[in-house]
């Protein structure tokens, strides 16, 4: 008797669940010819096997995730309530709402095959798009066929339960930052062609300037212009780069918060020192173009 129990007990120690490859070793499941470890795994499984997506086997050996419990009941309520979900959502009208969810789960490429074809499993979610490294979600659904508890439920479902963060006042700054981006790129881009058009007799060594008063009046407008450029329009660098010396290191906005400092402080002693006409078009070019690539990043 004990040598059959202990048969039974090597023969489900080698079994492995289907789903997600784990040693079958309490609950063994058998469905479809398969055995799973638990309820969860089974559960995905026929939500795939329905809608024709087992293709998401193929891509991996057992790509899943363990699943011992769906118990999410009420867990996302709060994504019922307009106040609360709204600074979750990139975009949002009557049809269309965007949505970026973090999920943790994310670790091959069965995981991106079956969330790039969540629409398949739901209807109403439009588009699904990973991005592998930072393990999000870009997700376009209407609102008026599915709401986002029933996507955050079918997520937790199939094993990619997401994160959520209700930093509202993150999102209102990250908001308003961006509003002013245009207005600093056309202070930048005023600045840059200004200074641009006084240093032409500079550029082409032209002696119609040979009056030092006059010479040293476009030096001084040019120090002006270039006063709201470094103040203002330098800022998000100024932010970025001080946060990050905070937390003990160095970001890429280090190395131009120095570019800027370098080029405007020697660009001042030559215009003071009246030892030359300084920097300035540089220092207005650098930002303005470093603005527009932040804007047509963003």
């Amino acid at each position: 008797m004990d040598t059959k129990l202990e048969s039974i007990k090597e023969t489900r120690e080698k079994l492995q669940c289907y789903h997600c490859g784990q040693a079958i070793e309490d609950e063994h499941l058998h469905f479809d010819e398969k055995d799973f470890c638990c309820r969860g795994c089974q559960t995905v499984y026929e939500i795939l096997h329905e809608n024709d997506l087992c293709g998401y086997y193929d891509l991996e050996s057992k790509p899943g995730t363990q699943l011992k419990s769906r118990s999410f009941e009420g867990k996302f309520d709060f994504l019922d309530n307009p106040e609360l979900k709204a600074p979750l959502l990139d975009f949002a009208s009557e049809s269309l709402e965007k949505i970026r969810l973090y999920l943790p789960a994310i670790h091959c490429s069965s995981c991106i095959w079956l969330l790039e074809n969540l629409a398949r499993l739901k209807d109403g979610i439009l588009s699904s798009r990973v991005n592998f490294l930072k393990k999000t979600l870009h997700l376009d659904y209407n609102p008026q066929e599915v709401r986002l508890k029933e996507i955050a439920e079918l997520l937790t479902t199939i094993g990619y339960e997401p994160e959520f963060s209700l930093d509202q006042t993150e999102k209102k700054n990250k908001k308003s930052s961006s509003e002013a981006l245009p207005l600093r790129i056309g202070v930048a881009g005023f600045a840059f062609g200004n200074i641009m058009l006084l240093s032409f007799p500079e550029y082409f060594g032209f002696e119609g300037l040979s009056d030092a008063g006059i010479r040293r009046f476009i030096t001084y407008v040019n120090l002006l212009l270039a006063l709201p450029v470094v103040s203002y329009c330098s800022i998000p660098y100024y932010n970025s780069a001080f946060k990050a010396l905070r937390k003990g290191f160095v970001n890429i906005d280090f190395p131009i918060v120095l570019g800027i400092a370098a080029l405007f402080l020697r660009s001042t002693y030559e215009v003071l020192s009246q030892t030359g006409a300084g920097y300035f078009d540089s220092l207005a070019g650098l930002l303005f173009f470093l603005l527009v690539g932040r804007w047509f990043q963003s």
